[in-house]
């Protein structure tokens, strides 16, 4: 991991960590880091491509922010995730990381959503 990625890496960890629920992990073994709320994906960043994935609403919101240049298609994920790379600005990673959270944890059940203190911001 480069230097440049562990800087990206921990910016992420800052953002995510204090997130109800979030945990981080390397499912994989590969060196990823895969932040997940109630054990569904909202987060990823990869050992070999940088920067971190995230879930946006739908494919046509994940089709303007790459239009706009916000991020670019995401290897390996449903068209609805988008990959930010690693010189996006402060303010947009954090809006992505929490809207992604917020999508995921939305589409946990009930019984799990309901053991999740509330997100602050």
């Amino acid at each position: 991991m480069t230097r440049r990625s562990s800087r990206f890496r921990k910016r992420i960890e800052s953002i995510c960590a204090p997130l109800p629920g979030a945990e981080v992990s390397d499912p994989w073994g590969m060196g990823h880091e895969v932040w997940k709320v109630g054990e569904k994906i909202f987060a990823c960043s990869g050992a070999s491509r940088p920067g971190v994935t995230v879930k946006t609403r739908d494919t046509e919101t994940a089709g303007m922010l790459i239009e706009a240049g916000i991020g670019v298609r995401a290897p390996y994920f449903h068209k609805s995730w988008i990959l930010l790379q690693e010189d996006v600005a402060d303010d947009e990673l954090r809006h992505r990381l929490l809207t992604s959270y917020d999508l995921v944890r939305a589409s946990l059940t009930r019984k799990v959503q309901a053991r999740l203190p509330a997100r602050s911001d």
